[in-house]
């Protein structure tokens, strides 16, 4: 009996520990992607933000 009750607890903390990387794996894919859709997000709206300056006032053309 001592045998399989220790068996049962090694198994709990291996699964405990399986569970808990890949969730971190995971949280920091989460983070990688964010971090990239954050990047091209804010590169296009630097782009719009330029492109509607130059817009209004005329973009140093002397039309």
């Amino acid at each position: 009996m001592r045998n399989f009750t220790h068996f049962l607890s090694t198994l709990a903390i291996s699964l405990f520990l399986l569970v808990g990387m890949t969730s971190c794996e995971l949280v920091g894919d989460i983070f990688k992607a964010g971090l990239w859709v954050y990047g091209i997000g804010f590169i296009l709206v630097l782009f719009v933000a330029i492109w509607l300056f130059r817009k209004v006032f005329g973009g140093g053309r002397s039309d």
